[in-house]
């Protein structure tokens, strides 16, 4: 930004400069300052807001979910992998077992899920479970929502700072179509008296 502001002052006063040459400078340092505040500012705002709503479905998650023992059953043994497709049985499905838990309401259920380690049969491990005792994901964490809320920062940070570069690279685009232009136009009148000694004099 040092250099872009440096260069808008030299080009204040410098003789050569043309009209385009200092929308050019001041569009470089509006946009050095809109990335560099704007952008940051955005995403300061959307990782807020993002963390506040990853907190309340964190909290939500954990008053909605709870922990239960599963007894394990007989395994579910994967289906071979396809051989054309090139892609082996997936390593979860070789933790696949029926099983059966209590719920939250003190009923049985049962039925096929995923254990956190290889088990077997009458042994028990740890599920969570839904207010209506199916199986259902482990909550998110506080430590999970955070990084959430970072990289949506980031990404919207990173988003408005590409708008902004996708603006002055427009603007300059459009400059340089006019300077081009106005280049043609001057050598078509300078190409009529060319090497002509003292024309246009």
């Amino acid at each position: 930004m040092v250099r872009t502001m440096a260069g808008v002052w030299r080009w204040r006063h410098n003789p050569l400069r043309r009209v385009s040459d200092l929308l050019e400078a001041w569009t470089a340092l509006a946009a050095a300052l809109l990335i560099t505040l704007g952008a940051a500012g955005v995403g300061w705002a959307v990782g807020r807001a993002a963390h506040g709503a990853l907190l309340r479905a964190v909290h939500a998650q954990h008053q909605q979910r709870h922990l239960a023992w599963a007894t394990a059953g007989r395994p579910v043994f994967p289906a071979p992998a396809d051989p054309g497709s090139g892609h082996p049985a997936s390593r979860d499905s070789y933790r696949q077992v029926e099983a059966e838990w209590e719920a939250w309401d003190g009923g049985r259920r049962g039925g096929q899920v995923t254990a956190p380690r290889p088990v077997r049969p009458g042994e028990r491990f740890r599920v969570w479970t839904d207010d209506r005792g199916r199986i259902t994901a482990r909550p998110m964490s506080r430590t999970t929502a955070g990084a959430h809320a970072v990289v949506a920062g980031l990404g919207a940070a990173g988003a408005a700072a590409g708008l902004v570069e996708g603006g002055r690279r427009l603007v300059l685009w459009r400059l340089n179509r006019r300077r081009h232009r106005r280049w043609d136009q001057e050598w078509e009148r300078a190409g009529q008296d060319w090497g002509r000694t003292g024309a246009g004099s």
